[in-house]
């Protein structure tokens, strides 16, 4: 897998522009109404990590950056300040943040989830990248201290024993984003940075 484990430097990042976004196809019927089907069915957050370059050593250290990367080449994380973690980003992380799934008795892996609600709908979007240590797990309200793992590479929570028939399983985390640079070439004109022009590092999320 084209992907390293590093995070991008956290100074930039947190100055970032960053967003979902959904691509859906919309035909207009002659009666002029719509017809609306999602043409992906998750969303791809993009971000713009330029706003975060303010001297010549923060420039210096998303070139080497970018280098190490070989460009658009390898994936790495990214924590996106809007949304990285399993609460509200003014919230605590807790262990009955977020469902994870109920036991059977027999299953002992579970991935990582955030749900985004609002009114009736909600969306379920998959955790692969949890910040080491982050992470907090519950069986029926009640937090774990042993009897689990958390690899931070995939996501998954592996219990050493089955949760009992009908247990809820939560948990509470931070998370990255995994991403790559959405560029090959990176065009910054000295003179214009000199003089307070904010150079464009596009970023987009990778599907893991």
């Amino acid at each position: 897998m084209n992907f390293h484990e590093i995070q991008f430097p956290t100074s930039i990042a947190m100055h970032s522009t960053a967003g979902p976004a959904r691509k859906t196809e919309i035909v207009t019927l002659g009666s002029g109404f719509e017809e609306r089907n999602a043409v992906w069915a998750n969303s791809r957050r993009a971000y713009d990590v330029g706003f975060g370059v303010k001297t010549l050593d923060d420039l210096h250290a998303v070139i080497a950056f970018f280098e190490a990367r070989m460009g658009r080449l390898y994936g790495f994380r990214l924590q996106d300040f809007t949304d990285n973690q399993s609460c509200a980003p003014g919230g605590t992380v807790a262990a009955t943040d977020q469902p994870l799934g109920t036991g059977d008795g027999s299953t002992t892996v579970f991935p990582l989830k955030k749900v985004y609600t609002s009114g009736p709908a909600s969306w379920t979007r998959i955790i692969k990248k949890p910040a080491a240590g982050s992470v907090t797990v519950a069986v029926d309200g009640i937090t774990q201290t042993t009897g689990f793992g958390v690899d931070s590479i995939t996501g998954l929570v592996t219990f050493t024993t089955p949760p009992a028939r009908g247990a809820a399983i939560t948990a509470g985390f931070a998370f990255d984003t995994p991403v790559r640079f959405d560029t090959d070439q990176l065009s910054i004109n000295l003179a214009n940075f000199s003089a307070g022009e904010i150079p464009s590092i596009p970023l987009v999320e990778v599907a893991l």
